[in-house]
């Protein structure tokens, strides 16, 4: 069974492998307390080292994980993270709701032809669905 609640997303990120010292960019598929899930172009080695960097407020978020397993899709892969320090909690709850925050900005764009600012979007989400979010 799950230990945490995955929070769909389809952020950018930026990612490097400790051994590579490359850096990538693709895009977050989920996030939880425990890890996060990404796609990427080509295959990484299950116990990994990778750096992530989430930009979407500054400074950007930034967490240091295991790769755990790595999947391969139709045209790309899918590569599950664990968080190596266990106290990201409170970061991590901060991304996964501007996650829910951005695709409900999205969302009212596409529904209602609205466009709402980044805040706009945070005080309808926080009014409508904060008190749901699981703790």
């Amino acid at each position: 069974m799950r230990q945490f609640i995955r929070h769909p997303s389809d952020i950018p990120i930026t990612y490097s492998v400790a051994h590579v010292g490359s850096c990538w960019k693709n895009r977050l598929r989920n996030i939880s307390r425990g890890g996060l899930c990404f796609r990427a172009d080509t295959s990484i080695e299950r116990g990994c080292v990778i750096h992530i960097a989430i930009p979407i407020r500054e400074p950007e978020f930034t967490v240091t994980g295991t790769i755990v397993w790595c999947r391969k899709t139709n045209r790309h892969f899918e590569v599950g993270v664990r968080f190596a320090d266990e106290n990201t909690e409170f970061a991590v709850r901060m991304i996964e709701q501007i996650c829910h925050i951005n695709h409900y900005q999205r969302q009212i764009l596409e529904r209602e032809g609205r466009q709402l600012s980044g805040e706009e979007a945070a005080m309808e989400w926080v009014a409508r669905f904060a008190r749901d979010f699981p703790g």
